[in-house]
């Protein structure tokens, strides 16, 4: 037991610092942005799962198993005092425990809440504001001078348009825009950046999550820069960035709280299509990412499986 809780705390505590660093400072990322994003989730769900059952394997140590642990402290709790095995020690650790798990939930399900609400509040502001776009009814056009494209996620999911970005693009590069923002959609990177976002909100405090909140936020930049390419062509999304600028990123959206992304996202994302890598990730290393993120996630699952019972 007491290897058991050692070896998740250190999983756990690998899975909070140099594991993410290291990701997030490493070039490989840009050559598989899919396998990148699903690492990235790995770490975040293999993290949460190794420091909470580091914590349980740690306060079950005295039963030796989960169940057998559960059964005595409910018991307890209820008619009896305390099994006098359970130290102080064993019952902070379950006690932090639960206390993190429903944080976490709790944090989860309040920012779903939040970003429903704004992404209600957005399709209403679309079909007063805006009219369908001719010829594609699931684009819509919005009155504004500044160029502007941005994707509202849902059951009926928008891409918005201005009158600006339509001024200063061929079409052509509308064209490679309205497909950027239809990968978002098609791809739920909403979802993604929401668990992301959740884990930041939960741990404000903890300098990995901002970290990871970028990371993935740029790998989903890049996914829907490779929708774009395969579906109109380099040179059109390349020039439409570069005449867009920033507000080319799908701002003002329920997923991004209306904020617009550094020109630090925007440069990675332009250098990467202007000068694509002449290796893609080989299949040697597709191969090993994809074996790690299963491993990240199946590892502390396995270790409190063993300990059910």
């Amino acid at each position: 037991m007491p290897a058991v809780a050692a070896a998740l705390g250190l999983l756990a505590l690998a899975l909070a610092w140099p594991v993410p660093v290291a990701l997030a400072r490493a070039a490989w990322p840009s050559r598989a942005p899919g396998l990148a994003l699903a690492l990235w989730q790995a770490i975040a769900l293999g993290g949460g799962l190794s420091m909470i059952g580091c914590l349980v394997v740690l306060g079950t140590a005295p039963d030796g198993s989960i169940l057998g642990s559960a059964e005595a402290l409910l018991g307890a709790f209820f008619a009896g005092p305390i099994p006098a095995e359970f130290g102080v020690i064993h019952l902070a650790a379950l006690t932090l425990a639960v206390g993190l798990t429903v944080h976490l939930a709790l944090n989860l399900g309040a920012t779903a809440l939040r970003a429903e609400r704004e992404r209600r509040r957005q399709h209403q502001l679309i079909r007063i504001l805006s009219d369908p776009m001719p010829g594609d009814p699931g684009t819509r056009l919005l009155a504004h001078s500044v160029p502007l494209a941005y994707c509202v996620p849902g059951l009926r999911g928008a891409t918005v348009l201005t009158d600006g970005l339509l001024d200063v693009l061929s079409p052509d590069e509308v064209r490679a825009v309205i497909a950027h923002e239809h990968a978002h959609l098609g791809q739920f990177h909403h979802l993604v950046l929401l668990v992301f976002r959740s884990w930041h909100t939960a741990l404000p405090w903890f300098p990995i999550a901002n970290r990871a909140e970028r990371a993935v936020s740029l790998l989903t930049e890049m996914l829907a820069d490779d929708q774009a390419l395969r579906d109109v062509g380099r040179d059109e999304i390349v020039r439409a960035l570069s005449l867009m600028g920033s507000a080319a990123e799908p701002a003002l959206t329920a997923e991004s709280g209306g904020a617009v992304p550094d020109g630090d996202m925007l440069a990675a994302r332009l250098g990467r299509l202007e000068h694509p890598a002449e290796h893609p990730l080989g299949a040697p290393a597709r191969w090993g990412v994809m074996v790690l993120a299963v491993a990240l996630i199946t590892a502390p699952l396995v270790a409190m499986l063993t300990i059910v019972r």
